[in-house]
């Protein structure tokens, strides 16, 4: 059974960073990180993609501050986030599978496996 362990979330400060990890039981080509807040949908973050050559997605109001990443013959997967802000308290939750591209990486329906979630926590 495919699992995927997230880890790292906590709380911190604004402007303040975390790294979070997910730790897949497989080999993925397809991962992203996502985030939900009470009462609204899983948003995308950030992406990692396979098809044609490694491909790297982040949604516009993350790009410049977070980081994702794959290491470890690519099941582990990492996202570090810096300049983090009171706005993005959220439940994050690493996904992966077979149909994300450049056109839905950022939809919840692209992936088919998904992790417990870890809770980041920025105070102003």
């Amino acid at each position: 059974q495919v699992q995927l362990v997230e880890s790292g979330g906590g709380s911190v400060q604004s402007g303040g960073s975390l790294r979070l990890s997910c730790t897949a039981s497989g080999r993925f080509y397809n991962m992203a990180w996502f985030r939900q807040t009470p009462g609204k949908e899983r948003e995308g973050v950030a992406a990692i993609t396979a098809g044609g050559g490694r491909k790297y997605y982040y949604a516009d109001s993350v790009k410049g501050r977070f980081t994702i990443s794959q290491a470890n013959g690519d099941n582990t997967m990492y996202l570090q986030m810096n300049s983090l802000k009171p706005e993005e308290n959220a439940i994050y939750y690493c996904a992966a599978g077979p149909y994300a591209d450049a056109n839905n990486w950022y939809r919840a329906r692209a992936y088919n496996f998904w992790g417990q979630g870890t809770q980041v926590t920025v105070s102003s």
